[in-house]
């Protein structure tokens, strides 16, 4: 099974505050945030696509958090993740690969995994089997703002056949999903109660 989260931001308290999210310490935060990953992702086998800004800490802190969560994780960086990876002390090998930027395919649908929205990705126009995930923008403005443009652009129209334009950015945003990753149905509908 395949499943994607953006923005867990271990250890950062000041995220945890800006966020308003519903911990009184950032050391509840992170127990609660492990217990949810453990309670959907069951088998070693289970693949958990991060979008970005998974955690804050050093080198040891984030090597500790990502040794309790289960499942292949695989790390799109974010802004916030640089002060681990340059760390000597962190282990990469936790991660199956580390990068800034991917396309996978989930169930013959496209997949392109940002931490940043791309608002004309790869694939846009293959209709409802091509998605883009993304991070970055939390519940904000900025997100509003997306959140507009997909709107606008699938009223707009294109070719001989007069089709709609697809754009299927989801905001995988970790506060979205009570702090659990999601397969891309879930995130589906998820989008799809939201507009």
């Amino acid at each position: 099974m395949k499943y994607y989260i953006a923005d867990c931001h271990f250890g950062h308290e000041k995220v945890r505050q800006l966020d308003q999210r519903p911990f009184e310490t950032v050391e509840q935060m992170d127990t609660y945030m492990i217990e949810q990953w453990n309670r959907v992702v069951k088998k070693n086998r289970d693949e958990v696509y991060i979008l970005g800004d998974f955690c804050i800490g050093k080198g040891d802190q984030t090597n500790e958090v990502l040794s309790m969560l289960r499942g292949k994780k695989y790390l799109i960086t974010g802004n916030h993740d640089q002060r681990f990876l340059r760390d000597k002390q962190f282990d990469a090998s936790l991660f199956q690969w580390i990068k800034s930027y991917a396309e996978i395919h989930d169930n013959n649908r496209k997949v392109v995994l940002s931490h940043y929205p791309i608002i004309c990705y790869h694939g846009q126009y293959l209709g409802d089997i091509s998605y883009m995930l993304y991070g970055h923008v939390h519940d904000t403005m900025d997100y509003k703002n997306v959140r507009r443009f997909v709107r606008e652009s699938r009223q707009c129209v294109y070719g001989s056949e007069q089709k709609s334009l697809s754009c299927n950015l989801i905001n995988c945003f970790a506060g979205f999903s009570d702090f659990a990753p999601c397969t891309l149905d879930q995130w589906i509908k998820m989008e799809e109660e939201y507009s």
